[in-house]
């Protein structure tokens, strides 16, 4: 998806109804959605390739010169009749989003559709053998069960470790996974469970026989200012969130399983894991709008906080 901004100031309020005026500055278009997880795996020095639906409209044209602008491959986008190129528009006035406004149709792909984008998406990792593959699901019809389990079969006999950030509709459908990372709220929503408070015991207690119910490797959730718990091989445990000037949390969870999933590919261990994920998702939450992390802050952040 696209996500569009305008920057602007406002010194009064309109006569016409009780609303900010925004006089614009500045206009900005950046890749949205899953396109912001690619941009976060580039940041950190690796090659992203997007397996994603966009319309055949103007939008999709944009969104296609946005990659290119960015010096992103654009071969694993695949133009659908059926579906329109959803656009996040951010208004931001004196540095505070004030207002969103979405553009798009939830219809889901058809059989047809499916079966074509699966057969697309096949072709892609036979021509680019990933090192990890990720789901960013964003509950806007491009996943649904066929594309999931297709997917991670195809993973499964290549032996490639396959990260997943869920959205509940699909939250049971993902299996025999390297990496699931709900947040909180998509936990509770997902499992049915009461989980309105962040305690370490009532998460593992629901936590662990849906691991092993479900073959998830590591099991990770983000807690917002309460940092990150994370499951796996016998290891539960809360990493506190660090002290941030919080801006904007906007894009925080594409941040977090992109450096996640880049450690899964590498192998390092799940508390490394999960402690550069919550370091990196807490940097983007100190800067306005959607952004990619920044390498050289986050090794400096995880030097002094002695993890590398």
């Amino acid at each position: 998806m696209i996500d569009s901004y305008l920057w602007g100031n406002v010194e009064r309020i309109s006569p016409e109804a009780p609303v900010p005026v925004v006089a614009v500055t500045k206009k900005e278009m950046r890749p949205g959605g899953a396109a912001n997880v690619a941009f976060n795996i580039r940041a950190m020095g690796a090659r992203p390739v997007l397996c994603t639906v966009i319309g055949k409209d103007a939008n999709a044209g944009t969104f296609v010169q946005i990659m290119k602008k960015f010096n992103m491959p654009v071969n694993g986008i695949y133009k659908s009749r059926e579906c329109s190129t959803t656009v996040k528009t951010r208004v931001i006035g004196n540095n505070h989003q004030l207002v969103r406004v979405d553009e798009e149709e939830c219809t889901g792909l058809s059989d047809a559709e499916t079966a074509a984008f699966i057969s697309f998406i096949k072709k892609i990792i036979s021509a680019e053998q990933p090192q990890v593959i990720i789901f960013e699901d964003y509950d806007k019809g491009v996943l649904n069960k066929k594309v999931i389990h297709a997917v991670i079969e195809i993973a499964r006999r290549k032996k490639i470790p396959v990260a997943v950030d869920p959205k509940k509709k699909n939250f049971l459908f993902y299996k025999n996974v390297s990496l699931f990372k709900p947040n909180l709220k998509e936990l509770r929503d997902g499992l049915k469970a009461d989980l309105e408070k962040v305690d370490k015991k009532i998460i593992s207690r629901h936590i662990k026989p849906f691991r092993k119910k479900q073959g998830i490797g590591m099991l990770m959730v983000t807690l917002s200012e309460s940092g990150i718990y994370f499951s796996s091989n016998g290891q539960d445990e809360i990493i506190p969130a660090h002290i941030r000037n919080v801006s904007d949390v906007s894009g925080a969870g594409d941040t977090v399983i992109s450096v996640a999933a880049l450690c899964v590919a590498l192998g390092l261990s799940p508390f490394i894991t999960a402690s550069l994920a919550n370091l990196a998702g807490g940097q983007v939450c100190e800067k306005v709008g959607v952004v990619p992390v920044d390498k050289k802050q986050l090794l400096a952040e995880a030097v002094r906080s002695r993890l590398i």
